[in-house]
């Protein structure tokens, strides 16, 4: 089929392909025709479908379209997949009303969510070409988006807060004047994100490219990460920074 660009024009008007080929390349994954009838029927016929019949259905038809499904894996209505033989879901996995799966990808493993996560209602998981792994009972709260065009890893037992955005992507070069801006993303400098275990993040924050954090921090509200955090310590702020380190068990606390 040839090298694919996954820029959102390129896939509407940007290759001589018919607008069923355009469906399939950015939707579907393939080009296959029986992929496509299957992904069709599906979607369908139980994407919408209320209550705890649409549960039960779509518990039993959305793991055939997947590249793996543990058991006890709990669909919302009306998730969107995209390229969802690039998506993996471990045992007890619960994904919300309206989540978004987009696993969209030339060269990409797609995403995989381990042992009883959540993802909740409105999020997306987008993938330009990149991975997105979350760990182990990792909680992803609602209207919460994690984009990835290299690695974004979500560790174990973290909690990502509402309206969080974690940008796991290239930055566009501004010092291209002669291109558009849009067509200046430099996806070659894209260094991920990789959050360690047992991280919280609170709600409207955002996680640029190229950030780490380790295990045990946790970054309040409305901050923006923009460099690397420490383990066991409280952040925040624009740009976040470190206020101060969390308290061990074995340190007396102060008094009042």
């Amino acid at each position: 089929m040839g090298e694919i660009s996954y820029k959102v024009q390129d896939e509407v008007a940007g290759r001589k392909t018919t607008s069923m080929q355009k469906y399939q390349d950015m939707v579907v994954g393939s080009r296959d025709l029986w992929a496509l009838v299957k992904y069709e029927l599906i979607v369908l016929f139980v994407s919408a479908i209320p209550g705890a019949l649409g549960l039960f259905l779509r518990g039993k038809l959305y793991p055939v379209l997947l590249g793996a499904c543990g058991s006890g894996v709990v669909f919302g209505r009306n998730i969107t997949l995209r390229h969802p033989h690039k998506i993996k879901l471990g045992d007890r996995v619960i994904i919300d009303d309206n989540v978004m799966l987009d696993a969209k990808g030339a060269s990409n493993s797609g995403i995989s969510i381990a042992n009883d996560c959540f993802v909740g209602r409105n999020s997306i998981l987008s993938c330009k070409d990149g991975d997105i792994e979350i760990g182990e009972r990792a909680n992803i709260g609602f209207n919460a988006e994690i984009f990835s065009c290299s690695k974004v890893r979500i560790g174990a037992d973290n909690l990502i807060s509402a309206y969080t955005y974690v940008v796991g992507g290239g930055n566009y070069d501004l010092d291209q004047f002669e291109k558009t801006i849009n067509r200046s993303l430099r996806e070659d400098r894209a260094r991920g994100v990789m959050l360690e275990d047992n991280i919280w993040i609170g709600t409207h924050s955002v996680l640029m490219d190229g950030v780490t954090i380790g295990s045990g921090t946790a970054v309040a509200a409305g901050s923006v990460v923009t460099g690397p955090m420490p383990e066991g310590v409280i952040a925040g702020g624009t740009p976040a920074r470190v206020l101060r380190k969390r308290m061990s068990g074995d340190e007396p606390k102060k008094s009042a």
